[in-house]
């Protein structure tokens, strides 16, 4: 197992953690930008009303792209599980 070849297998890892995490970390980025807008636009500074939004719609994204999610870690993890006699050599 030669040091690049290591480095490919970290470096597939971490596309697929990105991947899996991007439309998680999007969504809730909206939605506190749009609250900050939103508390900015109407002062109000409720600690309640930034947390509140983003939990619900990072619980909802997460909801819907569950079976996604799961079906990109699968593979990922078959593919690793089934190379293990190549990564030996």
């Amino acid at each position: 197992m030669t040091p690049e070849f290591v480095t490919s297998i970290g470096r597939q890892t971490i596309e697929v953690i990105l991947i899996i995490s991007a439309p998680v970390l999007i969504v809730g980025m909206v939605v506190g930008l749009a609250v900050s807008i939103f508390q900015a636009v109407t002062q109000i500074q409720e600690m309640t009303l930034t947390f509140v939004p983003k939990i619900i719609a990072v619980f909802l994204v997460l909801l819907a792209l569950s079976g996604w999610i799961m079906q990109k870690m699968i593979a990922f993890t078959t593919e690793i599980f089934t190379n293990i006699p190549n990564y030996i050599r």
